[in-house]
């Protein structure tokens, strides 16, 4: 990780970022904060102990002499993915763990918070770089906890709304898609080195561009709309061989959490509730199988994640729909000129892997991103449940091809 600057006032970062965790699961009950929807999916509890446990374990194990365990039960559950670690309980056995209760969670994370604020002035260099990696770890669930909680609820025969949604102002549908052109090149990509990074963002190096031209926007609710009555989803010619597979053995025809109405228009599932789709709003909840479906439907091709940077280099990272507060998140209409941050993750055609001259960091935080590089594609920009101030250009996310219960969607480039 690129750790070496961190805020000056950390322990105001420390305290506004687990402050925020607490505040998105405010409105949750004991049983909608422990129950798993899926495997891929957490429980928001355990999102909260998780977090808390990095802190733990990371800062105050083993940085702070004489610091004893909250609860030496606790590793076992709440250890993710870190074999240096040892063993830990099974990722889709995580709605299981109904004790501790919510309540002792929460009371867990105030325990370790006073602890990691106590010790803070105290810290080496080295520790005090790892409570500004657990802030940006914890922003990273923050938004996984919203998408489980939505995936979770949106299994609800009643479909339960956590916020009640802002009243919705008509918007007029965007006009053509415009391009912006780039001709062939050599450009740079990856972090260069000035404030947080992860790991997976270096090194700063050269690459080659093509020609191409890359869209201005996202494809919104109403294009995708078309695609589908166009028949997109039954048409093989745009598809991918393993994304034809998952469209037949799934049934999938529409955008995860779209359904028909009685009057045969699309309703969404949303933290709000299920509401008409907006027409003018990006897609979401689309994988990267159907992404690369409507681009080649489209006429057009997905972008590579360094045509995606190069573009996105000259705008602002902190403007953009992004997560402030808790409260209503949803990818809303796009406002007036080119927006790169925020609504939605963009899918790249690139692959999840290491730029040239990675090497993963010593110990167990150097499990963090580099051995998930495989199998997965990139995607950028950020959410709007991706925490202001956490995205940069250079940031990279990562899911498989066919995961679309994150906030995901689709930016067109061609060939010039």
């Amino acid at each position: 990780m690129s750790l070496h600057a961190h805020p000056v006032g950390l322990a105001d970062r420390f305290r506004s970022v687990r402050d925020l965790s607490a505040a998105l699961v405010s409105r949750l009950s004991d049983a909608d904060a422990s129950v798993q929807s899926m495997a891929d999916a957490s429980p928001a509890k355990w999102h909260l102990a998780h977090t808390t446990w990095f802190f733990e374990t990371f800062v105050l194990r083993d940085h702070v002499p004489g610091y004893v365990l909250h609860d030496a039960r606790f590793p076992f559950l709440f250890n993710s993915y870190y074999e240096a670690e040892g063993q830990r309980h099974a990722r889709d056995r995580r709605g299981m763990i109904t004790r501790p209760h919510l309540d002792e969670v929460l009371g867990y994370r105030a325990a370790v918070d006073a602890a990691v604020l106590d010790a803070l002035d105290a810290l080496p260099d080295v520790a005090r770089d790892l409570v500004a990696l657990g802030c940006h770890h914890e922003e990273q669930h923050q938004e996984l906890l919203l998408t489980d909680i939505l995936h979770l609820f949106a299994q609800n025969p009643i479909a339960p709304a956590i916020w009640e949604g802002a009243r919705k102002v008509p918007v007029q549908m965007p006009g053509p898609m415009g391009w912006i052109e780039c001709g062939a090149q050599v450009t740079e990509i990856g972090h260069d080195g000035d404030g947080f990074a992860f790991d997976c963002e270096a090194p700063r190096h050269a690459t080659l561009l093509s020609a191409h031209a890359i869209a201005d926007r996202t494809v919104t609710n109403g294009e995708w709309a078309a695609f589908i009555a166009d028949g997109g989803y039954a048409d093989p010619r745009h598809w991918l061989a393993d994304g034809w597979a998952w469209v037949k053995a799934d049934a999938i025809d529409a955008p995860l959490y779209w359904e028909r109405a009685e009057d045969g228009g699309w309703t969404r599932f949303g933290l709000d509730g299920r509401r008409a789709i907006d027409p003018a709003a990006p897609v979401t909840h689309v994988s990267f199988f159907e992404a690369d479906a409507y681009a080649s439907w489209a006429g057009a091709r997905l972008p590579t994640e360094a045509e995606w940077e190069a573009a996105a280099a000259g705008y602002d990272p902190a403007v953009g729909n992004l997560l402030d507060a808790a409260g209503p998140v949803e990818p809303r209409p796009s406002a007036d000129g080119p927006a790169f941050f925020g609504d939605v993750w963009e899918w790249t055609g690139s692959a999840y892997r290491p730029y040239p001259g990675f090497r993963a960091a010593e110990g167990a935080v150097g499990e963090y991103n580099g051995k998930f590089m495989s199998g997965q594609f990139v995607l950028r920009g950020g959410s709007c449940a991706s925490p202001r101030g956490h995205v940069r250009a250079s940031y990279r996310n990562f899911f498989y091809p066919h995961q679309r219960w994150q906030f995901t969607g689709v930016r067109l480039a061609k060939d010039l």
